[in-house]
């Protein structure tokens, strides 16, 4: 199995080039940081859909399924240019079909509306929730301990959800992250779009919005949809060693 690594911001996906099916022991196999890979999770290109030019399937490292991932989006619209997609072009998810354009390192994808309810208290938070595709639950101004909250939070609803911490620093937007099915992350690409969502709607900000997260800036492009932008960097490829992926096969 051939896979190709980037990372948007510290957050790192693998696109999977050639080989097997992935089944959920398997990826969790791959994503392990000490004994596979290591990842945020797989890319995994499936056939089009609903009128869009490329399809995507996407792993959490825990062997579950997101309907849609702003960051692995763009990341997969920067292999699609490199493997000879055009600059611009749809790509179907689960969670719906993303308009995709690629400047270099600078990826934008029109994550479309969001849908917005709340707030209500979750495992003790007040949370906003937000759906753009996938589920989100925003926190403003957190007190306590994040990690515990986020994955509190994060089982506190059928299906889980991503769960995002908010604190206004001089009128700027800082957002910690804890991802559904993989926990803490330095970014997230749909992260930044619920949180911008959500701090348009309570006037603490105006469009577009800059998030400031650990692993560095998103942009998001408040409107009847939210446009995400920010940069990809390719890592390498990589290529699993067939006593590794066979032993794994067999437990």
């Amino acid at each position: 199995m051939r896979f190709w690594r980037a990372h948007g911001l510290g957050n790192d996906y693998l696109v999977l080039e050639s080989g097997e099916r992935l089944s959920p022991g398997l990826v969790r196999a791959i994503c392990h940081r000490h004994t596979g890979l290591g990842s945020d999770g797989i890319l995994e290109p499936v056939p089009a859909q609903g009128g869009a030019d490329y399809g995507l399937r996407i792993h959490n490292p825990d062997g579950s399924e997101a309907e849609k991932s702003g960051n692995g989006l763009r990341i997969y619209a920067r292999w699609l240019v490199r493997e000879g997609a055009p600059g611009s072009f749809r790509v179907w998810t689960p969670g719906g079909v993303v308009a995709a354009s690629v400047n270099g390192e600078d990826v934008r994808v029109d994550m479309g509306p969001a849908r917005t309810w709340g707030p209500e208290k979750l495992a003790g938070f007040r949370c906003f929730r937000v759906d753009i595709g996938n589920p989100h639950a925003v926190v403003l101004d957190p007190v306590g301990d994040w990690r515990a909250g986020g994955a509190a939070i994060e089982v506190s609803v059928p299906g889980r959800t991503n769960v995002q911490f908010v604190t206004m620093r001089g009128g700027a937007v800082h957002a910690t992250v804890w991802e559904r099915g993989a926990g803490e992350t330095a970014s997230s690409g749909s992260s930044a779009c619920a949180v911008a969502t959500v701090v348009v709607a309570q006037g603490l900000a105006t469009s577009p919005v800059t998030v400031h997260m650990p692993g560095g800036d998103l942009t998001v492009a408040v409107g009847p949809t939210l446009v995400l932008a920010g940069p990809v960097e390719p890592v390498g490829t990589l290529t699993l060693d067939p006593a590794w992926l066979g032993r794994r096969a067999q437990s």
